[in-house]
């Protein structure tokens, strides 16, 4: 009776419809298809069991269908036995909720001076609509996703974050009050090891949790970092707007040291806002995880370029 049963489960699932099965495909293309599958086979050995933790955010997370595809590769990365992590912004989201309520936005070296009455949107925003809308489209690609945010299970524990800035007339370097934008503290795993041990995907909003118990906005990026240093990640994945660390000649650099990184940013070569993703990415690194990529996040499939070719699409950063 329970062989017959079992029998029925699998016959149903076999004929049950997937989602946007691409079309039947003559013999010629099948067997480039079954080409490409193979030729897969080294990197899903590479990678297999380890944890890979994503940042998405930036253009792959507003255009409609590079956001569908990055579902399906997020789901593919668990369905052939990685272990994917996903930690999402939602800046322009946020602004949009702030201009609906008439709620004034101010930035102070690209980070959102955060109130009270603000934190309490952004937690909404991020750990709600946001967070739902990222693990809606890794479960509807076929894999189980799960929105938490970094205060769930006392993930991320933050504190303040400060910032100095120099009085041009004095010369006197002043602390600038940014509110409830925090910085990790400490990162305590244990419901992401629960989450992946039951063949669940964690889907993280930067929120962190103070040790008063407020709530401080963090910035995804740096939430990323930490994240991927405390689990040890085989690779953090940063989508960005851009192919990823240029020269001066505007060409891409494929791999960087850590050594030759901070040389970089000392000599002014690496500079504006490409300094604080090479900086997470360094203490990524020094953190745990083994390597760390600044990719962009416009070309799609750029998580499964970047981990199953040889033609990875950004730039790897590494001891």
């Amino acid at each position: 009776m329970t062989s017959k049963t079992s029998s029925g489960n699998n016959s149903k699932t076999h004929s049950a419809k997937l989602p946007d099965v691409p079309p039947v495909v003559n013999a010629e293309e099948a067997q480039a298809q079954a080409a490409i599958l193979s030729s897969a086979l080294p990197f899903l050995r590479r990678y297999a069991g380890d944890t890979i933790v994503v940042k998405y955010g930036g253009h792959a997370m507003g255009e409609g269908k590079l956001a569908h595809a990055f579902g399906y590769d997020i789901a593919l990365l668990k369905l052939v036995g990685i272990n994917p992590i996903v930690v999402h912004g939602g800046g322009p989201q946020i602004s949009a909720m702030l201009d609906r309520l008439k709620i004034r936005s101010e930035f102070i070296d690209g980070l959102r001076v955060t109130d009270q009455s603000m934190v309490d949107v952004i937690e909404m925003v991020l750990s709600g609509s946001v967070n739902k809308q990222v693990a809606e489209l890794i479960n509807r690609a076929g894999a189980l996703a799960v929105g938490i945010s970094g205060k769930d299970g006392g993930l991320i524990q933050a504190r303040r974050l400060t910032r100095m800035k120099r009085d041009l007339d004095s010369e006197i370097e002043k602390v600038i009050d940014l509110g409830f934008v925090g910085q990790p503290e400490k990162i305590d795993p244990r419901v992401l090891y629960a989450l992946l041990g039951a063949g669940l995907i964690p889907v993280i909003a930067p929120v962190g949790v103070g040790a008063d118990g407020e709530t401080y906005n963090i910035n995804a990026d740096t939430a990323a970092g930490a994240i991927a240093g405390a689990v040890h990640a085989s690779r953090l994945l940063m989508l960005t707007d851009v192919p990823g660390v240029l020269d001066e000649n505007g060409k891409l650099i494929e791999e960087l040291s850590a050594e030759e990184a901070l040389r970089r940013i000392a000599d002014g070569s690496i500079s504006g806002g490409m300094i604080p993703k090479v900086e997470t990415c360094l203490e990524a690194v020094r953190q745990g995880a083994k390597a760390a990529v600044i990719l962009d996040g416009r070309v799609p499939h750029s998580c499964l370029l970047e981990l199953f070719t040889r033609a990875g699409p950004g730039t790897l950063i590494k001891a």
